[in-house]
């Protein structure tokens, strides 16, 4: 009854809904592949991963092109993101590639944001994606390519260049975090001033 039921639900959702879950789904099989580390694993979850990232733009840009914009959709995709980076970033802890703080820190602004969301809209206040967020997922996502490739390529210290990329993007995800707060005070105060 309940796998006949979710195969209804997948049926009848539009193309970009699907494509999300299937970004969801690719968590596993890299979390896998690099649970046993050796260059092919790697490069395998680094490919898997780099074809998730780039589903993200695909079931937008689907979901804008077919207008299948849902309120699940906007729920589910950026949902499956956060799971995505900070589900491999914490297997990496596991592995000994990334400080554990970092990790924390990512994590902690990503549940902190969310949170923030949620409140805002139960008050009315609406906060949208801004740039600094977008820049701090597009960071991160280009540092986890090296960081999953994990073994020096071409003579290249991929682990390094992933480590470098990541430090730029806890900079960008503290920054963004703020920033949302700082949005989030200063629309609440604009409310609160014109309720008086």
């Amino acid at each position: 009854m309940f796998l006949s039921d979710m195969r209804q639900l997948f049926a009848n959702m539009g193309w970009a809904n699907r494509i999300t879950l299937m970004r969801i789904g690719a968590i596993i099989p890299i979390l896998v592949l690099i649970h046993f580390p050796n260059i092919y694993t790697c490069w395998t979850a680094m490919i898997l991963f780099a074809l998730a990232a780039i589903s993200d733009f695909v079931d937008g840009y689907i979901a804008r092109k077919e207008q299948q914009v849902t309120n699940f959709g906007k729920f589910l995709d950026p949902l499956a993101d956060k799971l995505l980076i900070c589900a491999i970033l914490v297997e990496m802890v596991g592995l000994g590639w990334v400080p554990a703080w970092l990790v924390n820190i990512i994590i902690f602004r990503e549940l902190a944001v969310t949170g923030l969301r949620a409140v805002a809209a139960d008050k009315g206040v609406v906060i949208a994606a801004d740039w600094y967020g977008k820049w701090k997922t597009t960071f991160q996502i280009i540092a986890m390519i090296p960081l999953l490739i994990h073994y020096d390529f071409l003579g290249i210290p991929m682990h390094l260049l992933g480590t470098v990329v990541l430090y730029i993007a806890l900079v960008l995800t503290i920054f963004s975090g703020c920033n949302y707060f700082y949005l989030f005070y200063r629309d609440w105060r604009a409310n609160v001033k014109g309720a008086l």
